[in-house]
């Protein structure tokens, strides 16, 4: 398995697409009803596949990821051969997290309070693990207006 597997809400979600895929391999509800039960070595293998597959098209579309921390922002655009961060520090007692706090910096980015840091760096194995990587420890895919927002302030 390349990712991980999906959630049970994820697979909930994802039920229809998950039919048709089983149907691209002649798999109905009732041979699959059988499988989960007489052979749950399969299921799994079937489902980690389907998984991966999910995976793989969510992380080629995805073009930008945010972290936040109470005092921290990581902002990321995904390229097809590098990634670009802008990593935001609050330096007082401002919450990132509270909307209040968020507000404030958008009101605020070049405030003598605020560091922003901007940097660039090709991939170090495949462009979709290190994306799903920042996605395991916390970031979410994002629209990247945050991201273009601060990009054209510390150009």
């Amino acid at each position: 398995m390349k990712y991980r597997q999906l959630t049970k809400e994820q697979f909930e979600g994802l039920h229809e697409e998950f039919a048709l895929f089983l149907a691209t391999q002649s798999i109905d509800v009732k041979e699959w009803s059988k499988i989960k039960k007489e052979t749950p070595t399969i299921a799994e293998e079937e489902m980690n596949v389907f998984s991966d597959v999910v995976w793989e098209d969510v992380l080629s579309k995805t073009s930008y990821l945010e972290h936040f921390s109470e005092t921290t922002a990581n902002l990321f655009k995904c390229d097809e051969k590098e990634i670009h961060r802008i990593a935001i520090k609050i330096n007082w007692d401002i919450n990132l997290l509270k909307q209040e706090g968020f507000e404030w910096l958008m009101q605020n980015p070049m405030d003598n309070s605020v560091d922003v840091f901007k940097g660039s760096k090709e991939y170090r194995t495949e462009r979709n693990l290190e994306v799903f990587d920042l996605i395991e420890k916390g970031s979410a895919i994002s629209k990247g207006e945050i991201f273009e927002y601060f990009s054209s302030l510390v150009s």
